[in-house]
């Protein structure tokens, strides 16, 4: 007869999903679509013609190296490369290091 009780007490697998937050659900629920919409990208990508994805991608790519270069954001494992390259290019201070002298001033020091 305990053994009925105790059975009866017993939490489903029911409510076990009840007590669940629903952020979780969100949350789980954002990421499985955000699987399927990668696939589906994925599939869509594969079909354009390759030298427009190289073009596009060489592009997206220099882009986002310059934009490193500039604001000096690259990954740290690239600091190296980009303190050797960076001279060559502006910066993101040097614009305002050069407005702040006055008219006539050379900004470099003798």
């Amino acid at each position: 007869m305990v053994s009925n009780l105790t059975f009866f007490a017993a939490t489903t697998t029911l409510d076990k999903l009840q007590n669940i937050p629903k952020e979780f659900w969100l949350k789980a629920g954002g990421a499985i679509l955000a699987v399927i919409v990668v696939f589906i990208v994925i599939q869509k990508v594969l079909k354009i013609n390759k030298f427009v994805l190289g073009g596009v991608l060489f592009v997206g790519a220099g882009l986002m190296w310059f934009n490193w270069i500039y604001h000096r954001t690259e990954p740290k494992f690239l600091t190296p490369l980009v303190d050797r390259i960076a001279p060559f290019f502006p910066s993101a201070g040097a614009y305002e290091t050069k407005q702040s002298a006055l008219p006539g001033e050379s900004t470099k020091k003798k």
